[in-house]
C-alpha cells in the first residue's frame, strides 16, 4: 500500500509548501476518514509558510481527531513562539 501521506510529507521537506498544501487539501478533502497526521503536515505547511492561524488552526483539528497527536507540541511551540512576538513588540 501507497503511504501517501509519507510521499506528501517529503515534499514538504524538499520546500514545496504549496503544492504539499494542495495536496493534503486533496487528501482531506477525499479522505472518508478524518486524519490527525494530515491536519498536523498541513499545520507544518501553514507554519513553513509563515501562516501562523492556519498552523494553528490544523493543529486544533489533528489534536481534536487525535490529543495525543505531534499536533499537540507542535501546537504548544507555536504558541510559545506568538508569545514571545507578542512580548518583543512590547519592547520596540
Amino acid at each position: 500500500m501507497v503511504d501517501r501521506l509519507g510521499e506528501i510529507e517529503s515534499i514538504l521537506r524538499e520546500g514545496r509548501v504549496e503544492e504539499a498544501i494542495g495536496l493534503l487539501k486533496e487528501y482531506i478533502a477525499g479522505s472518508g476518514t478524518p486524519s490527525d497526521r494530515a491536519y498536523y503536515l498541513l499545520g507544518n505547511a501553514y507554519r513553513k509558510k509563515g501562516d501562523w492561524q492556519g498552523a494553528i488552526n490544523n493543529y486544533l483539528e489533528a489534536m481534536e481527531i487525535n490529543p495525543d497527536s505531534p499536533a499537540a507540541a507542535a501546537y504548544r511551540m507555536a504558541n510559545d513562539i506568538l508569545d514571545f512576538y507578542n512580548k518583543d513588540m512590547y519592547n520596540q
